[in-house]
This record gives C-alpha cells, structure tokens and sequence, in this order.
C-alpha cells in the first residue's frame, strides 16, 4: 500500500513537472525573439528575392491564360465574342440593332456611337478593328465620279454583262478594289456565272450603297440556267435544293401554305417560322407563282 502510495506522488509529480515544461516552453515561445539582426536582414533579402520570382512567374501564367485577340470586322461581332471583348449585354444588343437595319460600322467613332462603349475600352480593342479594304484604302478621288449618281442612269441595254466584266471594269466602281473584284469572279467562276445581280449580296463585304452602285453600271445578261418551282406546288425535296432552305424550313413552308391556302406572293415567306429573311433576294430567284 505504502508502495502504491509512493508510485502515485511520483506520478503526480512527474505530470506537475511536464505542465510547467510546457508552460515555460508557450512563455518562451510567444515572448523571446530568437531572431538576430543579422538573420532578420538575410531572411527579408531572400523573401523579396522570392517573393519577386513568384510574382514573375505569376504573370507570365496570367498572360498566357489571358484571350488572345486578333483582328476582326466589329460588324460581326457575336455575344460570345462581345462578351469576350468586355462588353455588355446592352453594348452588343446596340450593335445588333443598328445592324438589323443594313447600316454599318465604318470605323471606331461609328462603334463609339452605336454601342456607347466607354473610352477605355474603345481604346483597348478598336486597334483590332479590321474594316474592310475600301473603307480603310478608299479609291482616289478620280474614282468618286467615274460612276457619278448625277449622270443620267443607264438603261440594261447600255450596262454591262456581269457575266463577262473584266477586273479592270468592276474596280471603277466606287468602292470595288482588287480584292472585292476577285470575289465577284470568284463566285463568278464557282457557280459559273451570276443568274442575277442579287447574288452578290452572298459576297462578303460588299454593302448595299456598293452593291447598288454595281447594279447601276452592271446588269446580267447572260444568267446561268436554274431550276425554278412553282412556290404553292413544290415539294419538300424541291424546296430544300433551293439556297438558304434545310428541311425545317422547308416543312414550315409547306405548313403555312396550308394554313394560307396558298401563297399570293413572294414575300409572303417573311412570314413562315425562321424563313432567312435576310436571304430572300436570293431564294425569289428559285421561286415563282
């Protein structure tokens, strides 16, 4: 008993012994500075050395996730890329509305003015704007009148065949530079020739004032042959082999005839469920009554 005693003071004793360790242990932790001047020095050079290297590599890492922007025509901006540029959603429903009117931004004051970006960010993105050549490299003023909209306008017969105009004749055109003149052949060549002068609304970049002023000196004479349909009897698969017109379309088409008891008229299409209203120029072409 007296040994069980004497383990258990023991005991006690060793524990009262480790609390008071551990006490003076917390007391010099919290109230003694270990650290010298000399250390401190050192150790602060070798933080800001550090410190210098992660900032560093952390920006590289920024730069390299950040989006890359490359040249674009701001006509054609899409949410997507609006939102990617830092615009919102009311900036980009500005553009888009004043594009669904046939009017077009011609350079960063027009873009200022349409979406009411603010300056700063105007001028982070406008030096990617990329408009097209004869809106940046307008033709000399020697061009401005070749075609001038005073002179008395040409009857068909007078006008040329678009069909068989040369480079060199589409580029008096204000407005038509080598590279808009290409396009036409281009497309001229692909579909072997124009079937009429609403086609060239299917060539990117070329507006409606340019268009207009080909129209004025151009006229197809020699249109390619094409497959016409009767629009209150053509079939679904006689639709769909008409540009701009998939088979949704096509079966719309064919169900507002229905309700309509037959079209009167062309542009009665404008009102079948997402008919390409914007491609109706082009569609008639296919179509008669």
């Amino acid at each position: 008993m007296k040994s069980h005693f004497m383990f258990s003071k023991q005991k006690r004793s060793g524990i009262f012994l480790l609390v008071i360790l551990i006490i003076l242990a917390q007391y010099i932790y919290f109230f003694v500075d270990f650290s010298s001047n000399e250390i401190t020095n050192v150790n602060q050079d070798e933080l800001r050395l550090y410190k210098s290297e992660v900032d560093s590599l952390r920006k590289v890492a920024l730069d390299l996730k950040a989006p890359k922007i490359f040249p674009f025509n701001p006509n054609y901006i899409t949410d997507y890329k609006g939102y990617s540029l830092g615009m919102s959603n009311e900036e980009i429903d500005r553009l888009h509305q004043f594009r669904a009117t046939n009017k077009w931004v011609n350079s960063a004051k027009d873009f200022k003015n349409v979406t009411k970006v603010s300056d700063s960010l105007l001028a982070e993105i406008s030096p990617y704007f990329k408009f097209p050549d004869w809106v940046t490299n307008p033709k000399p003023k020697k061009y401005n009148n070749f075609y001038s909209s005073s002179s008395k306008p040409k009857i068909d017969t007078q006008k040329i065949d678009l069909n068989v105009a040369t480079a060199l004749q589409l580029q008096k055109v204000y407005g038509i530079g080598e590279g808009f003149s290409k396009r036409i052949i281009d497309y001229r060549y692909k579909y072997q020739g124009f079937v009429s002068t609403d086609e060239l609304f299917e060539i990117w970049g070329l507006t409606p004032e340019v268009i207009g002023r080909i129209k004025a000196q151009f006229v197809v004479k020699t249109p390619r042959k094409i497959k016409t349909y009767n629009l209150n009897t053509a079939t679904r698969d006689q639709l769909v082999t008409i540009p701009h017109i998939d088979y949704e379309i096509a079966n719309s088409i064919i169900e507002e005839r229905i309700l309509r008891d037959g079209f009167i008229n062309i542009e009665d299409l404008t009102k079948v469920e997402r008919f390409p209203i914007r491609k109706l120029q082009i569609i008639r072409l296919y179509l008669y009554l």
